[in-house]
Order: structure tokens, then sequence, then C-alpha cells
């Protein structure tokens, strides 16, 4: 099934590294230096948790925003006090309440006044905290006017969303007794999610790089034979060998990150929930290619499996594919169509990354980088590439353009499936640990590179490339880990991390070894030339 391969590499190359070069965590604390601070008015935006009982009788818990002003919250539920929840009346609270209260939180409605006089109001009329309904489902940063004095506010200031603040609203129009807490738990420095994530990427590219070698050490001792026997096949073999394996060039690389830009930002300006099911169905598609290439592959291990792997019937459209191939194909096309429908359900990521972490090692198996030229161009374009759409694109579109994809904002599903995520298990506020397929296909075709020429070179690990450039790899992933917690959870680009430990250490040690000029040109190391029998001119 080379032709379909071939198809799937084609559509994939370009509709999965496209999306997310990206490390994410979900950022719970908002560092904006675009909104004014000043003294009493430079609290970070974080998010805040308001879990709520009804007559004794715990009920939703809701998530608000806190503001640039006021006191700090406490991060730990259980040092959050219970207090009773009254309704301003004006609604607005922008005058002093006609109802009395005794250290309720207030909830109040947004506009005609700024969000300080009404915490200031509600603070006079005696209330502990302030609750205040937003006018859509969004979250908005409240700020300090200009020339406000806020440094006498000591009360906690939080917004809410238009439906969570009606809901309680008709609650206690219904004279029910609403109590509820609020506090601001702050993410765990390493969650142990961030730690199977990382084993997965270094793990997938190990997998990749040992199968890309192998195979090409296979061609290459082929080749060599029919060259000892004199034979006039080896122009043969090396076109019947390399069909289905797509070399990147140095003008292909460049033209990745145009087509991949173009279409990033396609994705951003049609971000919808129909779009999403396309990137759904096209993942699928490659999910089912990568199991059953890495299924046969696996299987072809054992002799009883590998005669029906060296067996071929022909089917239309397709031409010759193997019994084997045939035998596995409908195992791998309703696991994708399985995980497909039931995506949503809680252990669907299971499934996700099992087809994601296929689908890449068939990529790196099927696309290759033929020597550090092509490499540095390639991984360069893709590290302007990731800076560019992550920080540098907010000057443009006022929001990180990749971080919005990577997170499927305003398409109603919780993202591209494109990535490999994992859910953070000792995390208060929940949700996924993701990494880009960008960020282990990009690298991992160099590390790939590297294990290709040390085993055609006979070279030993300690004395190869391989070593140097996976564990290049598996550092900068740890660096991107490290400036991901340390920026609360903030999507971090991880090429901006990896690209530098790779792409320095190759060239240091190539250069160190006297192999940078062969690294950097053919790629692959000078063998002995067997005798070749030349024939006659007539």
């Amino acid at each position: 099934m080379v032709s379909l391969r071939s198809f799937s590499c084609f559509v994939l190359v370009f509709g999965l590294l496209y999306s997310a070069s990206l490390v994410s965590a979900g950022d719970i604390v908002h560092h904006d230096n675009s909104l004014p601070q000043r003294p009493g008015c430079n609290n970070n935006f974080v998010l805040v948790k308001v879990p709520t009982r009804v007559d004794g009788v715990e009920q939703v818990e809701y998530v608000g925003v806190g503001a640039r002003f006021g006191p700090t919250l406490e991060s730990k539920e259980k040092h959050a006090t219970l207090i009773k929840l009254a309704i301003a009346d004006p609604p607005d609270c922008c005058s002093t309440p006609t109802n009395k209260l005794t250290g309720e939180v207030i909830l109040v409605h947004r506009g005609n006044c700024s969000f300080t006089t009404k915490t200031k109001v509600a603070e006079a009329a005696g209330a502990s905290a302030i609750l205040i309904i937003n006018n859509s489902t969004d979250l908005f940063k409240m700020v300090c006017e200009k020339g406000e004095n806020v440094l006498d506010i000591t009360i906690p200031v939080v917004m809410l969303p238009v439906d969570a603040g009606r809901n309680l609203e008709e609650t206690v129009k219904n004279n029910s007794i609403v109590t509820l807490q609020l506090y601001s738990p702050k993410r765990p420095a390493v969650d142990v999610a961030e730690v199977f994530l990382w084993l997965m990427a270094v793990g997938t590219i190990l997998c990749a790089s040992y199968w890309s070698a192998w195979t090409a050490r296979e061609e290459a001792v082929e080749q060599d034979k029919l060259l000892k026997d004199g034979s006039d096949e080896p122009l043969q073999l090396s076109t019947t060998s390399s069909r289905g394996v797509v070399e990147i060039t140095v003008i292909s690389a460049i033209l990745f990150v145009v087509v991949a830009s173009c279409f990033l930002i396609m994705l951003y300006k049609l971000m919808s929930f129909w779009f999403i099911e396309v990137l759904v169905v096209l993942f699928c598609i490659g999910g089912v290619e990568g199991l059953q290439t890495c299924f046969v592959a696996l299987l072809s291990c054992f002799r009883w499996f590998r005669r029906f792997g060296e067996s071929y019937v022909k089917v239309p459209f397709l031409g010759a594919v193997s019994y084997l191939t045939l035998a596995v194909c409908p195992f791998c096309i309703a696991f994708a169509v399985t995980w497909a429908v039931c995506r949503q359900n809680s252990l669907a990521w299971i499934g996700q990354d099992i087809l994601g972490i296929s689908l890449i090692i068939t990529v790196l198996q099927i696309v290759r980088v033929p020597n550090l030229k092509v490499g540095v161009v390639l991984l360069s374009c893709a590290f302007m590439y990731d800076i560019f759409w992550v920080f540098v694109s907010k000057w443009w579109f006022r929001e990180s353009v990749m971080i919005v994809v990577a997170r499927g904002d305003r398409s109603g599903e919780d993202g591209i499936p494109m990535l490999l995520k994992i859910p953070r298990m000792f995390d208060p506020w929940g949700g996924y640990s993701i990494i880009g397929f960008g960020d282990i296909i990009l690298p991992g075709l160099l590390v790939t590179f590297a294990l290709r020429y040390d085993w055609l070179a006979n070279k030993r690990l300690k004395s190869g490339y391989f070593l140097g450039t996976m564990s290049a790899y598996g550092l900068g992933l740890l660096v991107t880990y490290i400036a991901l917690n340390l920026m609360d959870g903030h999507g971090q680009p991880a090429l901006l991390y990896i690209v530098p430990f790779i792409l320095g250490t190759l060239i240091v040690l190539g250069h160190k070894r006297g192999d940078l000029k062969t690294l950097w040109t053919t790629g692959e190391p000078e063998r002995p030339c067997p005798h070749v029998r030349l024939q006659p001119q007539s």
C-alpha cells in the first residue's frame, strides 16, 4: 500500500504539523502587562473556584476571574470561609444597597459605573466580597480606572459569566439559602502527566529512529550484495527500496513554513465545529494508516505472520496489498471510528494517543532528512515559525494564534486532534498536558537521521551521534516543561528550546569528530565500493 502511505504522508505532514508545535497545560494565571497597573491595582488575573450550596446541599461549582485590585484569595478550599449570598438592590450596586448586609457576598450586575465604584459601595454596605455578573459568557478582566484610588479596597472581587450569575440569582429569588466559597488553588509545580508525556515523546522518537535505521541498513546490505555479485540491478534496487520514502529538500523545508503558516491562519479564521470535524476525519485516515503500518511491521517479526506479509493480492485502486495488511486493516478502521464517535469520553485521550503515536512513527519512517544541511534549514525555519505564531502573532491578532488553534477556541470542541495529551492527575483545575505533533516529528527527523548515519558508519553508541541528539531532545523538552511551569501553565513553543539543543549538539560533535563535512553534504558515510563489472561500450 505504498500509494496510500504516500497519500497519508502528504496530507498529514501539512495537515498535522501546521498545528501544534506547542506544549501546554492551560494557564490559570494571566500576566497582562498591557492593562494599567499601580499600587493597589497590580494583581494577576487568576481563575477563582466558586463552589455553592443550596439549603446546605452541595451544588454546582462555578469558575470566575479575580480583579486587578482587592486582596488575594485563599489557595485551599479548607481555608475558604463558607459565606451566604445576597442580591444587590439596586442590581448594579452603583448606589448604597437598600438591603442590610452583615458580611454576605453580594451579587451585582455589570454596568452603569466602574468596577471599583461597585466594590467600594458594597464594602461600605457591609459585604465581605462581591461577585459581578458579566453581560456575556466570557470572563472580563476587571481593572482600575485612571485616577481611581483603590488602596482602601479590602474585599475580594470576582467576575462570573452571565449564565452562572443568572442561576445564582434565580436560586436566591426562590427563597433558597445559597452559601459559597471563594478560593483560587495553585497548580502543582510538577504533574505526573508531564512526566508521562515526556516519556511518550522520547519513546516515540526512539522507536521510530531504530525502525528507520534498521530499514536503511537492510537497504544498504542488499545493495552491497548486488554490487559484489556484479549485478546490473543496483539502480533498480535503489528505485524500488526508496519507493514510498519522501526525502526533504532545502526548498521543501522553506516551503513547509510558508504552507504551514497559511494553513494555520486558515484554521484560525475558520475555526468552527465543522472544521474540527474535517480535521478529525483527516486524523482518523492518517491514524488508520499509521496503526496498520506499525501492526504489520510488528507482526512480520514472527515467522508465521511473515508469510502473509510477503504474499500479495491485487486490490482495485490500491494495487498490490499483502494478506497481512488486509487482515489488520478492519481492526484499525474500527479502532479509529470508535475513537471518533466516543472522543468526548473521559478516556478517549488513550485512543487519540495510540493513533497519534503510530502515525508519528510512520511519518518518521516515510519522511527522511538526507543530510545535516537540510535538517538545519528545516529546524531553523520551524524555530522561527514556532516563535512567531506563539508570541509575535499577539501583536497582530491580539491573541496567540497557535494557542487558540491548539485549544480549539470558538469550535465547541476540546481542541484539535493532532496532539498527544494526558489528563493532569493532581491538578485541582484538571485539564490536559499536551504536546503538538510538530514538537516530536520535526526534531525526530534529525534524530532518526543521526541513528541511520551511525549504523551505516558502524559507529558504537558512545562514539556515534544518536546518543547525543536523543539526549539533547530529551533535555530540550525537559527545559520546555520547566519553562511551562514557571509561566503558570501558559503554552510554550517547545521548538524554541529543543532546536538549539539538537542542532548545537550535532554540529559541535560533528566538528569535533571530523565528520561535519560528510554530515552536512552527503549525510552518508563513505563505504568501501566493491568491484563493479563495467559493460563494454559499443
